[in-house]
């Protein structure tokens, strides 16, 4: 009887993956997102990449259940070095800062920073706070400066991208940029950020990304 209910149970199988084929074929087909002017999100970024020197970096596609599931199954989605290579990009606000501060034309002391971190640290503000406090030369005084998330509505504002989708590149606004220093020290120099849309991530080597950012270095992780 043995041989005989595993052929059941491979005939099973078979049946339940061409369900799984027919359900997928039923579902409607979506195509790349494309602006006013006809160009794809991953044409558009690329263009900025290549205009300001980026030679090495690549545009990956991921399933839908992508932020669902396990960063060992997003690091193998992309076949990334690490779970430490995978990133994100999040923008955050000076809630402190002085009413004369309501823009980000000034670098050293914005109202809003692009903070690029690793999905397996955890965000230490008081360093970006101290950090900022330094870069001013001590000028401003220190409970001036209080970092913290966003609003979801003023980060698609300002960086023209959804949640999950934020990136540094093609941004709406001139956002300054924090890079975690533990990314500039991954070996390899290669790791993988939003690319614009939910499901279109960016990699790209880390001497590159700081070459054409030029983003503030700072120890804001734990």
């Amino acid at each position: 009887m043995a041989p005989l209910l595993t052929e059941l149970e491979s005939a099973q199988l078979s049946i339940l993956r061409r369900i799984g084929e027919l359900e997928r074929s039923l579902l409607p087909q979506r195509d790349d997102k494309v602006d006013c002017g006809g160009e794809t999100t991953e044409a558009r970024l690329s263009g900025i990449l290549r205009a300001v020197g980026v030679r090495e970096f690549q545009f990956k596609r991921v399933p839908p259940d992508y932020y669902d599931r396990t960063l060992e199954y997003r690091m193998d989605c992309l076949h990334a070095h690490s779970i430490d290579h995978l990133c994100k990009s999040i923008v955050m606000v000076n809630t402190q800062a002085p009413s004369s501060v309501v823009d980000c034309s000034d670098h050293n002391n914005s109202k809003y920073y692009v903070v690029v971190i690793q999905y397996t640290a955890r965000l230490n503000a008081e360093n970006i706070k101290n950090y900022l406090y330094s870069l001013n030369g001590g000028k401003i005084p220190k409970k001036k400066f209080n970092m913290r998330l966003a609003p979801e509505e003023d980060s698609l504002r300002l960086s023209g991208f959804e949640h999950n989708a934020v990136t540094c590149i093609g941004m709406r606004t001139d956002i300054p940029v924090i890079l975690d220093e533990a990314i500039a020290k991954l070996v390899p120099d290669f790791f993988w950020l939003g690319g614009g849309e939910v499901d279109l991530k960016l990699g790209i080597r880390t001497p590159e990304f700081i070459s054409a950012i030029n983003p503030f270095v700072v120890n804001c992780s734990t």
